[in-house]
């Protein structure tokens, strides 16, 4: 193992929050993923090792493992938040659904009456259009839910450019549009849980103002562990994105 080398230093805002003190799992790990050479053509691992804090800068380190893996750690101080690395191999997609099916499901999503997280960026139903993702993933078979969703152009990932005619949203949002289809999957309105690790493959970052198909899969529990799986499907049923979840289970008071 070579020794460390330090990038630019990454601070999560207080609109990508998850719990109301945190930020948002996915978006965290997106944001860390995307700083790894080969992350848009492989797939990324990424484990969340404590609650990534919001406005701080924390400080992105470099280490090359001796079979040639660069790990990307994410600090604040001395403790590590987040460890991402590339990966072999590809997550298993969710099958597909019709955007109607997707649709309809989403006036079933559990977190319009009960939501352990109301103001999550991806998911918070108290977040409004242009300002969090709004995806509502609702049942439409056992184990699977479904949402729609379309990119606002408050998410580009080139902001200098509001004339480009093609916008692209950033790999910490596709990453996070893949985040918590998941885990309604794994029935986080019952069983409190919080992401701990998110490997994911993003083919194409998701275009602005295009309507997307985004789908979670329940993949079995252990313990305090649940797997769960997500894919993003653009409006031609072209895969976007898909990843693979861990979740933990956590007492709901840590995040009251």
């Amino acid at each position: 193992m070579t020794g460390p080398t330090f990038g630019d230093d990454l601070t999560i805002g207080s609109r990508f929050r998850g719990p109301d003190r945190s930020g948002n799992g996915g978006y965290t790990a997106g944001s860390l993923a995307g700083r790894l050479p080969a992350a848009g053509a492989s797939a990324v691992e990424v484990t969340l090792r404590q609650p990534p804090p919001l406005d701080v800068a924390m400080k992105v380190q470099y280490v090359d493992l001796e079979d040639a893996t660069r790990q990307a750690l994410l600090l604040m101080g001395g403790s590590r938040i987040a460890v991402g690395q590339v990966v072999g191999g590809e997550p298993a997609p969710v099958e597909p659904v019709s955007a109607a099916t997707a649709q309809q499901a989403m006036s079933r999503f559990p977190g319009l009456d009960s939501h352990p997280f109301p103001s999550c960026f991806v998911c918070g139903p108290q977040r409004a259009h242009g300002d969090g993702l709004r995806i509502f993933p609702g049942p439409v078979d056992a184990g699977v839910v479904a949402s729609t969703w379309v990119p606002h152009e408050s998410l580009t990932d080139r902001p200098d450019r509001p004339n480009d005619p093609v916008q692209h949203v950033g790999i910490g949002t596709a990453w996070a549009a893949l985040d918590c289809a998941g885990g309604w999957a794994g029935d986080v309105g019952e069983r409190r849980m919080v992401l701990g690790r998110m490997t994911a493959l993003v083919d194409a970052l998701p275009l602005v103002d295009e309507p997307h198909v985004v789908l979670g899969e329940a993949r079995g529990r252990e313990g305090r562990k649940t797997f769960t799986a997500s894919t993003l499907y653009d409006s031609d049923g072209r895969i976007v994105g898909r990843a693979e979840h861990v979740w933990i289970a956590i007492d709901p008071s840590a995040f009251s």
